[in-house]
């Protein structure tokens, strides 16, 4: 199961008290103070992991407790502090506050590592408040509490090219034609119900070229206010860096005007924000094989009044691929270099 989002409560460990205690010896009848400091609580930690692709471990088990620091001891013997824990995240998660709302860290690389909710320090025992003056204390403190907070994370798929369009309108089929990615074909709208990733090469070695293309669930009209699957995967086209726009060009869609669909995709990716409408986009017209000869010529024709590229593929037959997947590849090296600069 594909989880993308899930909300966790998390607490880091209380330190531990601090102790209040006087060295008794024979012979020494008047021992001075000897409580030991309480040990610190542990951390909160969160951590990306390549070995994970979902937040389905968050959905079940949402509350996360760090162990507390030991209380102090006699003898000046300080309490052993707590174990921190370690959450493991997909690389691509966005962690959020829920109480203001602040982006915590965005994780976007493996490994990286971040304290979110830190331990409580150790309470000092009464070793600590001996003076000239006052040399059998009785204060000690106690251990301060650890961080508790509420958090909400949000994966976001990283992958260089996103295929958006209509349900139904092929993308789950290019996939599968272009890289090794199996995921559900059905002619029925929503057959996708989750992003598909798939790796693309193009070329021979040693100049072979590798990216990766995402599979988003179709849009309808209102998705960015939550038609259909909504904004829940328009956030995973947050991260490319290039749109691929399917276009169904024949009349098996039931929908007559191809350039109308287009547009209809193009308002929701700007209702949505996050810069979706400013990404670089490549048009591809699907299903030539069975094209309607005017909405494919009218599709053409619009794109390039966009200023566009256009392509005509046929996944069934092949017809195109070839030409769209170097396309890709070409715009991804543009758009590279445009980063570099």
């Amino acid at each position: 199961m594909f989880i993308d989002e899930a909300k966790i409560r998390v607490k880091a460990g209380d330190g531990g008290n601090g102790c209040m205690a006087f060295r008794r010896e024979k012979f020494v009848p008047r021992g001075g103070p000897s409580g030991g400091d309480g040990g610190r609580g542990g951390d909160v930690i969160m951590e990306s992991s390549q070995r994970h692709n979902t937040l389905i471990h968050f959905r079940y088990n949402p509350e996360h407790k760090a162990q507390r620091g030991e209380h102090g001891m006699g003898s000046n013997c300080t309490g052993q502090d707590g174990s921190s824990i370690v959450l493991h995240v997909p690389v691509g998660t966005a962690l959020y506050d829920m109480e203001t709302g602040e982006l915590v860290h965005d994780f976007q690389q493996p490994d990286e590592r971040v304290v979110i909710a830190k331990g409580g320090r150790g309470g000092r025992g009464n070793q600590h408040f001996a003076t000239s003056t006052h040399q059998a204390p009785r204060e000690h403190e106690m251990g301060r509490a650890g961080e508790e907070r509420s958090l909400r994370l949000e994966l976001k798929l990283l992958a260089d090219v996103g295929l958006v369009g209509y349900p139904n309108a092929g993308k789950s089929t290019l996939i599968s034609r272009i890289s090794a990615a199996k995921p559900k074909i059905a002619d029925y709208p929503f057959t996708t119900l989750e992003p598909n990733l798939g790796v693309v090469t193009v070329g021979e070695e040693p100049d072979q070229e590798s990216f990766v293309v995402a599979d988003m669930p179709g849009l309808i009209e209102g998705a960015h206010l939550g038609s259909g699957l909504g904004v829940q995967f328009l956030r995973h086209i947050e991260r490319t860096r290039l749109l691929v726009h399917l276009v169904d060009v024949s009349d098996a869609s039931g929908r007559p005007d191809a350039v109308e669909d287009f547009k209809v995709i193009n308002k929701e990716l700007a209702g949505f924000g996050h810069g979706l409408d400013e990404k670089p986009m490549i048009v591809a017209a699907t299903k030539i094989d069975a094209a309607n000869p005017e909405k494919l010529k009218k599709m053409a024709a619009h794109a390039k009044r966009r200023k566009l590229e256009f392509h005509a593929i046929s996944a069934v037959t092949g017809e195109g691929i070839d030409e769209l997947k170097w396309a890709m590849a070409k715009r991804l090296r543009e758009t590279g270099s445009q980063e570099q600069e």
